[in-house]
């Protein structure tokens, strides 16, 4: 029965294709060659749409809007806000082609939930696909049907800023992430109105930036590009993604906006996606200063050769493409091809239907930062929480202590845990750790706040963000340190909240120092000195430097920027109503220069061992591995694996192992664990990383409880693009691992044969 159900699904789906094409190209057939191109140019809404426009710019697009010359729209919110936009189009222009609204949903709309980073920790797929559907719904309220999100660049740099805004440094972890996020913004019908299309960005290697330095060049093989950078882009296309964001890189010489190897020959062609390519903002015109056009009539030409289908704020398609074509430079079917996919999304999206389907501004108030989101976000964020160092079960504290001393520039802010990428999150309305402790604490409890530092000095004008504004950071002023210790020697103990601003993260953040900022260090010392008790609250969107913190205080836990509920959650975990359970995704460095930093790196011919001679692999003033590395992740209680078996030593290419490991919960509280499977491939055609994440599961386990976990290993687990530039699984001996993360595993070992 279930097999004739899903039978019948994909014979529905494929007949509602069939019938989109029909629409689209009934509606193609209308269309101008002004009209067509009108629908590849993405403009961006920033003027009061409900108002006359008070640039010449701004009339030039109201005009443009008015003449059906536009076919997508950024940064227009709020039910009025995109009725007014959609107006313009439908009471004005000759065939009445809805717009499409786009925006940065990344970790929420106006309930924010972690950034993705930290929402990575919580290795919670269910969990994650939630909180995208949940950011959907709200955004959806609000008139928006495309997000520009997920984020699925393979992040290894420290120092890149947007590290924050993936899934971190593993292939496998962030294509899972990926299509969770996919689901969870698209639904399983895009016409329905709680959905909106996602988008994969950005494609492709941007986040191997050379030195973790914002837009800079990528110089990577073509093995490395197939087997580490574009697998989540695959698993989002195969999941159905709406819609690609190319990016601002180059990649071996070719700008990925110009690059026809990756877009139109591999995503459109060999893995047949259909939907569409848009531009990150201007980077069409940005192949003038890379050098490899010399104006942007050549830049639209190159662009639309290579797949691009829409022009996000180049203004460079609509100035050159009807002279490209009337030119003879460029066939009139690519652009056929890139309008054809930018309205089927219309149509799947049911905007042909009713263009403004998504404006119910009934639906904007209810649904749109309720208190059921709020509650949601909560359990988002202590969920995401790792805990990185517990010495002598400092933690959790009992909600009845004597005192508490909450110390630290990021102990009472209310924006930083915002995160960057906020979309409509309201600035300063997160709920701090301090109210969050103040929340969950018994009456008697004496709770005393000093803020210690000062850390952000900016002095913004009314109506401006710290977006795109470098910070300025205290540096010199020490004088509320000796408040702050005066307290910290009163308390039972300290929670110091120290870390990164929301801005020192995000786009345009690269920074070379990944310490703490300003005088964070001084405050951090001179509290660890009057008391042992120390608790930091790690506030970041990037992995730190954190060593002599790692060395001196007692226990830290990694907070990231969790978003609306960030100090109720922090709380649930610090007073031990929620156990943690997050793993990082990433690797935290000694220091800055082990970056690039992760654990699936390649053996070379002279693998570091430790010893004295200085002829091998290795740093002279700093270890070669982790701090903390890829999958750690502490808990109130402790785990023991046992019995690793797998059911067979010898399989054939095509053939499967079971693989089984006993799990128990040897402490005394319950507690979750995520059981990761690493595989090492011993000899490749190719050189091969010395292990790589396969699959992982997260479990509850009561205390005393034994569990055994199960794997399969298979051909899609061990193949890889090899030397024959294809994907296959070669022959061979492979290792296999399990454990709590990816250095303190047991190991198995089997052969593949022909």
């Amino acid at each position: 029965m279930g097999c004739s159900n899903n039978k019948s699904k994909v014979q529905n789906l494929k007949l509602g294709d069939q019938i989109i094409e029909k629409k689209v190209d009934s509606v193609l057939s209308l269309m101008t060659l002004k009209e067509k191109i009108g629908q590849m140019v993405q403009y961006n809404g920033g003027w009061d749409l409900t108002g006359p426009p008070s640039k010449m710019s701004d009339k030039e697009k109201v005009e443009k809007l008015k003449n059906g010359l536009v076919g997508s729209m950024l940064n227009v919110v709020s039910v009025k806000a995109t009725r007014e936009a959609q107006k313009l189009v439908m009471d004005n222009s000759r065939l009445k082609i809805p717009l499409i609204f786009g925006y940065d949903v990344i970790h929420g709309y106006k309930t924010i939930f972690p950034i993705p980073l930290g929402e990575s920790a919580s290795w919670d797929l269910a969990l994650i696909k939630k909180s995208a559907a949940m950011a959907a719904k709200e955004a959806s309220a609000s008139g928006i049907q495309w997000t520009f999100a997920p984020m699925m660049d393979i992040s290894r740099d420290a120092r890149w800023g947007r590290i924050m805004e993936g899934a971190g440094e593993d292939p496998y972890l962030n294509s899972m992430i990926a299509v969770a996020r996919v689901q969870g913004f698209q639904g399983d019908d895009l016409s329905k109105e709680n959905t909106i299309a996602a988008c994969a960005k950005h494609f492709a290697g941007y986040g191997l930036a050379e030195a973790g330095r914002e837009y800079n060049t990528v110089n990577i093989g073509e093995f490395e590009l197939n087997n580490e950078v574009l697998p989540p882009f695959k698993a989002a296309a195969e999941a159905g993604v709406a819609t690609f964001m190319n990016s601002f890189n180059e990649l071996d010489g070719i700008p990925a906006t110009a690059h026809k190897g990756i877009q139109r020959d591999l995503l459109k062609g060999k893995w047949n996606w259909n939907g569409f390519i848009v531009s990150d903002w201007g980077s069409i015109g940005e192949l003038v200063p890379h050098g490899i056009a010399k104006d942007k009539y050549q830049a639209s030409e190159i662009a639309i050769k290579a797949g691009s289908d829409m022009d996000m704020e180049s203004h460079a398609y609509e100035a050159n493409l009807e002279k490209l074509v009337n030119d003879g430079k460029i066939d009139v079917a690519l652009i056929n091809d890139a309008v054809k996919r930018i309205l089927k999304l219309k149509f799947e999206l049911g905007l042909f239907d009713d263009p403004y389907k998504y404006c119910n501004e009934e639906r904007e108030v209810r649904e749109v930062y309720s208190a059921e989101n709020q509650k949601f976000a909560r359990e988002v964020a202590k969920k995401s929480i790792v805990l990185l160092k517990n010495e002598d079960q400092l933690l959790p504290l009992k909600k009845s202590i004597k005192s508490i001393a909450v110390i630290g520039p990021l102990a009472y802010d209310k924006d930083t845990p915002l995160g960057n990428w906020r979309a409509q999150g309201k600035s300063y309305s997160a709920v701090s750790l301090l109210e969050g402790v103040k929340n969950m604490v018994s009456p008697t409890t004496e709770v005393v706040y000093q803020k210690g530092c000062d850390f952000i000095l900016n002095d913004l004008k009314p109506g401006q963000s710290l977006f795109s504004h470098p910070l300025n950071i205290n540096k010199t002023d020490i004088s509320k340190i000796p408040a702050a210790v005066a307290a910290a020697k009163k308390a039972d103990v300290v929670l110091l909240a120290i870390g990164e601003n929301a801005y020192q993260t995000g786009e345009g953040r690269s920074q070379t120092n990944i310490g703490f900022a300003g005088v964070q260090s001084q405050l951090l010392k001179a509290v660890l000195q009057v008391n042992k008790n120390v608790v930091i609250i790690l506030m970041n969107g990037r992995p730190m430097d954190i060593t002599w913190a790692s060395e001196h205080v007692p226990s830290i836990l990694e907070c990231w920027h969790l978003g609306s509920q960030a100090g109720n959650a922090i709380a649930d975990v610090l007073f031990g109503d929620y156990n943690p359970s997050g793993k990082l995704p990433v690797s935290f460095p000694y220091n800055v220069g082990q970056e690039p930093l992760y654990y699936n790196h390649k053996n070379t011919g002279r693998p570091y061992n430790g010893g004295k001679l200085v002829t091998y692999s290795g740093y002279r003033d700093a270890p070669n591995n982790a701090l903390y590395p890829f999958g750690f992740g502490l808990s109130y209680t402790s785990f023991r694996y046992d019995n690793l078996k797998l059911d067979k030593s010898k399989i054939s290419k095509e053939g499967t192992i079971n693989l089984s490991v006993d799990v128990t919960n040897t402490g005394n509280l319950d507690g979750e664990e995520v059981i990761q499977m690493y595989i090492h491939d011993r000899v490749g055609s190719i050189t091969r990383p010395v292990k790589e994440l396969k699959a992982f599961k997260k479990e509850m386990f009561k205390v005393g409880e034994t569990k055994t976990i199960n794997f399969t290993i298979n051909n899609k687990i061990l193949q890889f693009y090899t030397a024959n530039k294809k994907w296959e699984v070669e022959p061979g001996d492979f290792d296999v691992f399990i454990g709590g993360n990816s250095v303190n595993t047991l190991k198995e070992s089997f052969e593949v044969i022909n």
